[in-house]
């Protein structure tokens, strides 16, 4: 049976803010909760449809109210903003989610589950660390440049070039220079084992998970975008189509269009950008092995810019990812055209 009563929750710390009418008198409730009342209270509340923004939190209050039996929907902040009626406050957000749950058509969040968020989680920290070190690579570089040693291009033989420069400088530099080089140069080898403790770590749950070894058979889907499109689409039957999950990734042209004249402009860069820089990225790993490219991919190159056509095998690649997960399929590659006689 379809919920009749729409609760909808602004998150919060430690103070909540809910809002609902009720059905039987259509009176408007909106009122405060504190964190420890919370679960108490949908606890003791029928089985009814919660909305909630999609922000902090959001996957973590989804899982508990689901498992009271209620019917959890999340909702894009992009979309709540335009129904905030007055100056923001909790209450005016708590009013603004409910008045966009009943609008038809609205597009709600998949709720993950621990499992994603944990992978996705590893990601975060990965992309953390893995920033972090380059701006430390960077340092060096500058550093040494200062005293006349360029550094080659390249992370591994920039750092195998900076041992050797800062053992030839030691004599010359003040020694508390060579000792803090010395530590920076510790702190990049730490960190390169951090990120390839947490490599292992994903390509663990890969081998574990089905669906990511089935991904995994994509032309430029390797471990990073198997493991992270697993864990960012949550649930491949929120979304229509491919088209839709392409387009929810910013894969998509951006319209700009009045009085039937529609103008496409750049992507539109929506979604998730981690994701959607990996697909680009896979997708140029792909366009280099030129040998083994469609016939197809190859004339767009010689007519299109080499970025246009990544971004649209991306589009691609993330249709057939859709594909494969709301279908549960396994990935055929397309069959070589017969040789002539």
């Amino acid at each position: 049976m379809e919920p009749t009563t729409v609760v909808a929750i602004d998150l919060a710390k430690h103070i909540f803010q809910v809002h609902f009418v009720k059905p039987e008198t259509g009176a408007i409730r909106s009122k405060p909760i504190r964190r420890a009342q919370l679960l108490p209270f949908f606890a003791n509340l029928p089985p009814s449809r919660i909305v909630m923004e999609a922000c902090g939190s959001a996957h973590y209050w989804a899982r508990k109210l689901t498992s009271f039996g209620h019917d959890v929907r999340l909702i894009a902040a992009q979309f709540v903003r335009p129904f905030v009626k007055s100056n923001k406050n909790d209450r005016a957000d708590a009013a603004a989610i409910w008045e966009a749950a009943q609008r038809p058509g609205m597009r709600f969040v998949a709720v993950k589950t621990q499992e994603q968020q944990a992978v996705l989680a590893l990601h975060r920290m990965r992309q953390q660390l893995v920033r972090f070190r380059v701006m430390q690579v960077n340092q060096l570089r500058g550093l040494l440049y200062e005293f006349g040693i360029v550094l080659p291009q390249g992370r591994c033989a920039s750092i195998a070039a900076a041992k050797l420069a800062i053992a030839e400088l030691a004599p010359q530099l003040p020694q508390m220079l060579v000792d803090s080089l010395q530590d920076q140069l510790s702190r990049l080898l730490t960190l390169d084992e951090q990120i390839q403790r947490i490599e292992q770590r994903i390509m663990a749950w890969r081998r574990s998970d089905e669906a990511c070894c089935r991904i995994s058979e994509i032309p430029g889907v390797g471990l990073l975008t198997a493991t992270a499109a697993i864990a960012v689409i949550g649930n491949a039957q929120s979304f229509k189509s491919g088209r839709e999950f392409a387009a929810y990734l910013g894969l998509v042209p951006r319209q700009n269009g009045s009085g039937g004249k529609v103008k496409l402009g750049g992507i539109s860069k929506r979604g998730d950008v981690y994701l959607r820089t990996l697909l680009i990225h896979g997708a140029r790993a792909v366009i280099s092995k030129a040998r083994h490219l469609p016939d197809h991919v190859k004339s767009m190159l010689a007519r299109r810019p080499t970025n246009v056509v990544a971004v649209a095998l991306a589009n691609k690649m993330a249709r057939i990812i859709w594909a494969l997960l709301a279908y549960g399929r396994a990935y055929q590659p397309p069959h070589a055209p017969p040789l002539p006689a």
